[in-house]
This record gives C-alpha cells, sequence and structure tokens, in this order.
C-alpha cells in the first residue's frame, strides 16, 4: 500500500495535498484497492461549496458505491475530467492521475484536523 508521507488523510480514506490555498483530493490507495474496479466517479461542479466532512460526490466500482467525503471547506475549483472517461485512473495512479477535485479552502488550518501518514497507516492497520 502506498501511502505518501507529504499528504493529509481522512478517516474515510480521501488524501489531500496543499498547493497554497489549493488543496487536491483524491481516495487512498487503500481505498481503491478495497473498492477494487472502479467504473464511474461522480464530481461536482466548479463553483460547488463543500463542507468539511460533507459528501461531495460517490464513487462506483463493480460490486458497490460508496460516498466521497470532503477533507476541507471551500469551493471547488477544478475537476478532473478525465476520469469520466477513463475512472480506471484512479486504480492506476490514485495520487496523480487518480485526483479528483480541488478546493479554495476557507480555512487552511482544518488540514491539522486530519491524519499525517502514520495515522493513516495505524488507521487501516497497517502500521507499526
Amino acid at each position: 500500500m502506498e501511502t505518501p508521507e507529504t499528504l493529509k488523510y481522512t478517516e474515510e480514506h480521501e488524501w489531500v495535498r496543499a498547493e497554497g490555498k489549493t488543496a487536491v483530493i483524491g481516495i487512498t490507495d487503500y481505498a481503491q484497492g478495497e473498492l477494487g474496479d472502479i467504473v464511474f466517479v461522480e464530481l461536482p461542479q466548479p463553483g460547488a461549496a463543500v463542507q468539511q466532512g460533507g459528501v461531495f460526490g460517490t464513487i462506483e466500482a463493480v460490486k458497490t458505491v460508496s460516498d466521497l467525503y470532503a477533507p476541507v471547506t471551500g469551493k471547488v475549483v477544478a475537476v478532473n475530467e478525465s476520469l469520466g472517461g477513463e475512472p480506471e485512473a484512479v486504480n492506476r495512479a490514485p495520487y496523480e492521475d487518480g485526483w479528483m477535485i480541488k478546493i479554495e479552502m476557507d480555512d487552511a488550518g482544518e488540514l491539522e484536523k486530519l491524519m499525517d501518514a502514520a495515522g493513516y497507516k495505524q488507521h487501516v492497520g497497517e502500521g507499526s
């Protein structure tokens, strides 16, 4: 399981990479592995407001559909449009091509409430 040290993580298996006031968000390698083959991703439109802990979309795998939760509060400023035609990018490269949305954060301090890589590994039972 890949868990980059530079990211923050939620209990619901989303990752966040802060780029200034912008948060890039996707699901973790662990989550995509548990879901299996991703067949569809439903994401919000740019401009949509999201709340930390609130649902921002859904991800559909062959056998299940799961909600996606916003790790921070803010406004969606970009959506990974390529996932519409290639949702399997989430399986192949969850931290690169499989990113989902970018949010302009209202409060970057919310990142402090999230887990670091060590905490996330422990959360999913991969920690030492």
